[in-house]
């Protein structure tokens, strides 16, 4: 890289650990939670409030295409602080043109409540969005009565002529590819005038606790759902047709944005504690308690928070994580500095992500000197001594912060674009070196 380059703000410095962290760190709200409410909201029959929700690029885009659509959004602040969203939906109308950026929730879980809209709705995107797989909610929205032009694509761009309303009844969809399928029909299931009946006929379904989660905050919201949770049919969710409630919601912080907090006190042989983290929830990134246990940390938890504890040495892991795959890059990350091999399997369809992950974590990690492979589903990690060098992101959140964890324990890596974080992690290089108590110029 030239010395232009080293300057340019598309470059960041991650930061060297000084020391072994000791640090609190307040992590945002869960994308996840804050455009599922969203779009519930959107659905009830009266207003409702997203509290303390997560201000990020997907959740403002969310946010405004629902506004196009003609859900009032109000912003306002808590009385203790931090935002409240106030929802008011209103009669869903077209013509309207929404913008997904790169985001999965929004290209997936918008083209049902788009048909249910009246008149046209246009889905456009960043280039990558193009690329991302999106036939399956495509194919069961027209079997479900849908009017959808993509051109013969399976993907963006593309229009969907909403009616006002849609039959709904009984589809399969193959969600082999994304869990989101499920849960994009789902969300809007209970509008539908039959409801809805998902069956899943992929052989491999993963992230199942995105769609647990979707099950939950479906009921709380008023929906009766069925869903092989439950003991029901395997791979069958049911959803009654029938009004949605307002609710008034506080979103979770998100659990999978705060891994490469939690990776720094392992790396580090420190310690970080995140307040808020739920006792009971469905977000994913609970996981982390457990994987970053086994690959050599230990953690304490109370009603307030959850501190992790690095012990001075990092493990090795053998894991199969097919349920929690966003958490792959960091545990990758780690896993590179790890005393021996690691195994991530059941993670193919983390080729279809913002970008081809594992070959990107391959090639990214390979290029600091660590010994990847890839695998038909998943990395097998060797590590070797690391040097700095420059870490490519192409334009996914997960791989700079992965790099960002590397950078604490090897000189010289050279982040690109960090701010691509701010699609779910705002404030991130604030955030990581605020924890290192490294000052804001630095990095």
């Amino acid at each position: 890289m030239t010395d232009s380059a080293a300057h340019s703000p598309l470059w960041w410095a991650a930061p060297t650990a000084p020391g072994a962290v000791d640090a609190t760190v307040t992590v945002p709200g869960s994308k996840s939670v804050t455009n599922r409410a969203l779009v519930l909201a959107a659905h009830s029959a009266e207003p409702g409030w997203v509290r303390r929700p997560l201000r990020s690029r997907d959740t403002v885009l969310m946010a405004d295409a629902l506004r196009a659509m003609g859900v009032q959004i109000d912003e306002t602040v808590n009385p203790d602080g931090g935002e409240a969203w106030r929802i008011i939906p209103a009669g869903l109308h077209g013509p309207a043109t929404v913008d997904v950026g790169n985001a999965g929730t929004v290209m997936r879980f918008l083209p049902p409540v788009a048909a249910l809209a009246d008149g046209p709705v246009r889905f456009e995107g960043d280039a990558r969005a193009y690329e991302r797989p999106l036939g399956g909610v495509i194919d069961a929205l027209r079997s479900l009565g849908a009017r959808i032009d993509d051109e013969g694509r399976g993907s963006l761009p593309l229009t969907v002529y909403g009616a006002g309303s849609l039959t709904g009844g009984a589809v399969d969809v193959d969600a082999s590819s994304s869990s989101q399928f499920v849960s994009a029909l789902l969300l809007s299931g209970p509008r539908f005038n039959k409801g809805l009946e998902v069956r899943h006929t992929g052989r491999t379904l993963p992230s199942v606790p995105h769609i647990r989660m979707t099950v939950d905050m479906l009921r709380k919201a008023g929906a009766r759902v069925d869903a092989p949770q439950d003991g029901g049919a395997r791979n069958v969710w049911r959803v009654t047709a029938g009004a949605l409630l307002g609710r008034d919601l506080t979103v979770e912080p998100d659990l999978s944005n705060a891994a490469p907090f939690l990776a720094a006190a392992l790396v580090t042989g420190g310690q970080v504690t995140v307040p808020g983290w739920p006792r009971r929830t469905t977000q994913p990134g609970d996981a982390l308690r457990e994987i970053l246990t086994r690959m050599g940390g230990s953690y304490e938890q109370t009603d307030q928070a959850l501190t992790f504890r690095g012990t001075g040495r990092v493990r090795g892991i053998t894991a199969d994580l097919h349920d929690v795959g966003e958490l792959t890059p960091v545990i990758a990350a780690v896993a590179a500095l790890a005393d021996g091999e690691s195994l991530l399997s059941g993670i193919a369809h983390l080729r279809l992500h913002e970008t081809d992950r594992l070959a990107a974590l391959a090639k990214e990690l390979g290029a600091l000197g660590c010994d990847v492979t890839e695998t038909d589903d998943g990395l097998r990690i060797r590590p070797r001594p690391l040097h700095g060098g420059d870490f490519h992101t192409y334009e996914d959140h997960r791989l700079a912060t992965a790099a960002a964890v590397v950078g604490l324990a090897v000189e010289g890596v050279r982040v690109e674009n960090v701010a691509t974080t701010a699609k779910t992690l705002p404030d991130f290089p604030e955030l990581w070196t605020s924890m290192l108590g490294v000052p804001a110029g630095q990095g």
